[in-house]
């Protein structure tokens, strides 16, 4: 019997990247599933599986477009069981060059949007004593040049879920963080200038922290680690789970000659 048959699934940044893995991984496991993210032809293409997969439209920096998601996910699906906070954005600069765009978009996408998805879904895991998994980044232990706000941020969403699991246990609510290392496919610095690309990779040369980050894993094995969080049995809990890059090697634009 398949234990997720009737379950459902919210994923943020569904339309691509590691997202997208997401939830094509979980609707194989028997999941229904919800992703969420801006309007794209990516998000137009997400697979439906007969149903079992819908895309919807929200840019998660509203509180507003996150309830109203939530919202269209239950009446579509009749329950909650899972929220996947996926989406975030990065791009390199340095601080003191950053312009108050650059801060308040890290800010309001990779903390706020979560905190605003938590909040919605809460009273509907609460009914089907559900899970939040929140994926952060090694860069917390190891922020990397250039980096430095992206990695507060993540910093930040792993002490929110701390804090969450208190509140939240006595609601047999689990409260996970997935702290995920380079990825390949990953489409975060799709948008990168040429110039900042080249300034950060060697940045990144010259400090280590290119060596660090190892040859990038696949998308498919991050979400076979999604998998493995929401499978385990309900007396315990994944508090934390960091999964990396098991090879050596740099990430692809830190590879000069």
């Amino acid at each position: 019997m398949n234990d997720h048959a009737s379950k459902v699934a919210i994923v943020t940044g569904a339309s691509k990247g590691m997202g997208r893995h997401f939830v094509l991984a979980l609707a194989a496991a028997g999941w229904r599933v919800a992703g969420l993210a801006r309007a794209s032809a990516e998000l137009s293409s997400l697979p439906t599986h007969d149903g079992q997969v819908i895309a919807i439209e929200c840019d998660i920096a509203s509180p507003q477009a996150v309830k109203s998601a939530v919202e269209r996910t239950a009446a579509q699906f009749g329950r909650i069981d899972l929220i996947v906070n996926n989406a975030a954005v990065f791009w390199p600069f340095m601080l003191e060059d950053a312009s108050d765009a650059d801060i308040a978009q890290h800010v309001s996408i990779n903390v706020l949007g979560p905190i605003w998805l938590i909040r919605a879904a809460i009273p509907h895991l609460k009914q089907t004593s559900g899970q939040i998994v929140s994926l952060s980044s090694e860069s917390v232990n190891h922020p990397f040049p250039m980096l430095t706000i992206y990695a507060a941020t993540k910093a930040a969403v792993e002490t929110l879920s701390a804090g969450l699991r208190g509140e939240l246990q006595a609601d047999n609510i689990r409260v996970s963080i997935l702290r995920s290392g380079s990825v390949a496919g990953s489409t975060g610095s799709a948008n990168w200038s040429v110039a900042n690309s080249q300034a950060f990779y060697k940045k990144i040369v010259e400090t280590g922290h290119a060596s660090m980050a190892g040859e990038a894993a696949s998308p498919e094995s991050m979400a076979a680690a999604l998998l493995a969080i929401v499978s385990l049995p309900r007396d315990v809990n994944a508090d934390l789970i960091e999964v990396r890059a098991a090879r050596a090697g740099v990430p692809e634009g830190a590879r000069f000659g």
